[in-house]
């Protein structure tokens, strides 16, 4: 197998593959990819050279981790994930990426393809007006400061409260859709000033809204699909993809800077300048931490809003309420966030860039109604392919930090897509196979092509022989809104 490095890398396991800690000076811990022999074939060689980038940061326990999705970006490789001692590691904003909590939220209804079908284009229609999309989009809820201070305390709570969703949302989302630590004090001006009129907007690249079926028999796991709502019988759910848009991006270029110069002050050297860092009890760690949290709960609202937005567009098209209609959310995750979690060697700070959460049956942080069968995985594939349903494993929590992929990966630059595909006769090849497309942009959405992108079956099929998460549903798109 000719592999896009020249490092040893070593078979585990069918699915996991190990870069020893002797291949690189400097590196603390060995490096460990998932994926099947092709996926690792046509890997980026800065995957490799990221992955055991990472395996040389201060603190780092057990591996440095990448999932079959990864690919090269920016310090850590996109599906990266590391686990740093408390004490003794660092925190690292390329470890979390620039749209902090990035993330993927599923909206299960009761509605069938037969219900929707003949109305698709004027729900598609009404979706893209009621949520904003593109570069520089701006939401309908109009905040001051002392308003965006609390949505970046409070996260989706603050959105509950104000009337855009229903309480047992909130049970529904990731640490309650809101991360406790949270300081306004420790954002910039200009992050609030790109911030805080953004809420209930998509933004561009590969953010999404999507209207997607599930079939009978793409259902793998029916009793886990049952726990999480998904009854299938063409049934109608809902799927978004965003995170904290410009806000974010402002807070990780801010605390960049930041930690470049902290590192020379604590004596840290890193392989690459994206991996600027401080240790994780200085005061820079702590400032960033808790900026990046305020970042993460207006991501977390965002969502909210979203999802308040497409409540209301469902109700107009149908005639019918939100709860006449089903619309519970399934679940909502974040794929670009570091939090402190409990495993065995006790708490660890985890970075997971890429790459989501995964916690198995019977852990605390997954909700009550959820925890016999573990915490819902939601994967994106590309607007053409479909995406998949997933739950996580006991396996691990003791393999990978309780994480997994987050999407299917891309395989080709986006100016590279542009090159190879237009827009617009995408768009008309994707609605003669039944994908109504609801686009800002034709290059925008020639970035996103299906062809750019891994094949979001094996990406799945990797974590599921892996053992590391469970398959139990794939959505067909019908219906697709891009920035």
């Amino acid at each position: 197998m000719k592999l896009n490095t020249s490092m040893a890398v070593t078979r585990v396991t069918d699915q996991v593959w190990e870069i020893p800690a002797s291949e690189k000076p400097g590196m603390l811990v060995p490096a460990r990819i998932y994926a099947t022999e092709t996926i690792l074939s046509e890997m980026d060689s800065g995957v490799f050279e990221q992955v055991t980038n990472v395996a040389c940061l201060p603190g780092i326990r057990r591996y440095a981790l990448c999932m079959p999705d990864g690919h090269w970006g920016y310090g850590f490789p996109i599906g990266g994930v590391a686990a740093f001692d408390l004490h003794e590691g660092v925190i690292s904003p390329g470890g979390v990426g620039y749209d902090v909590n990035c993330g993927m939220r599923l909206i299960r209804t009761d509605l069938t393809l037969e219900d929707v079908k003949p109305r698709l284009d004027l729900l598609m229609t009404e979706l893209f007006r009621r949520v904003p999309a593109g570069v520089g989009a701006k939401g309908f809820v109009r905040l001051n400061r002392a308003e965006f201070d609390d949505v970046m305390k409070r996260g989706a709570r603050w959105c509950i409260e104000h009337g855009y969703g229903w309480h047992e949302d909130l049970e529904r989302i990731e640490d309650g859709g809101c991360l406790a630590g949270a300081d306004p004090g420790k954002v910039s001006d200009h992050a609030v000033e790109r911030g805080h009129t953004q809420l209930g907007t998509l933004g561009a690249g590969n953010h999404y809204l999507e209207v997607q079926v599930v079939s009978n028999d793409r259902i793998f796991d029916p009793a886990a699909a049952a726990a999480l709502g998904i009854t299938g019988h063409d049934q109608i759910v809902v799927m978004v993809h965003c995170g904290s848009r410009g806000f974010g991006h402002q807070v990780a270029s801010d605390y960049l800077r930041v930690f470049e110069q902290a590192m020379r002050r604590y004596g840290i050297t890193v392989k690459d300048q994206q991996l600027a860092c401080a240790p994780f009890r200085s005061p820079e760690g702590h400032d960033y931490f808790a900026a990046m949290n305020c970042a993460a709960n207006s991501a977390f609202a965002n969502r909210q809003v979203i999802t308040h937005r497409i409540r209301e567009a469902f109700a107009s098209v149908f005639g019918r309420s939100a709860e006449e209609l089903g619309m519970h959310l399934v679940y909502d995750v974040a794929h670009n966030i570091a939090k402190v979690e409990r495993f065995e060697e006790g708490d660890l700070l985890v970075h997971r860039k890429g790459s989501t959460r995964a916690f198995g049956p019977g852990r605390p942080e997954v909700p009550a109604l959820y925890r016999a069968v573990g915490q819902p995985v939601i994967c994106g594939g590309s607007m053409e392919t479909g995406s998949y349903l997933l739950v996580g494993t006991e396996r691990a929590m003791h393999e990978t930090f309780g994480s997994t992929m987050h999407g299917s990966g891309r395989t080709m630059s986006r100016a590279q897509a542009k090159r190879t595909v237009r827009g617009d006769q995408l768009r008309r090849q994707m609605e003669q196979r039944g994908i109504v497309v609801k686009a800002v942009s034709m290059s925008g959405l020639a970035e996103e092509a299906g062809v750019a992108y891994k094949n979001i079956s094996d990406v799945v099929e990797t974590v599921q022989l892996a053992g590391i998460t469970r398959k139990v549903a794939e959505l067909r798109p019908i219906g697709n809104i891009k920035g």
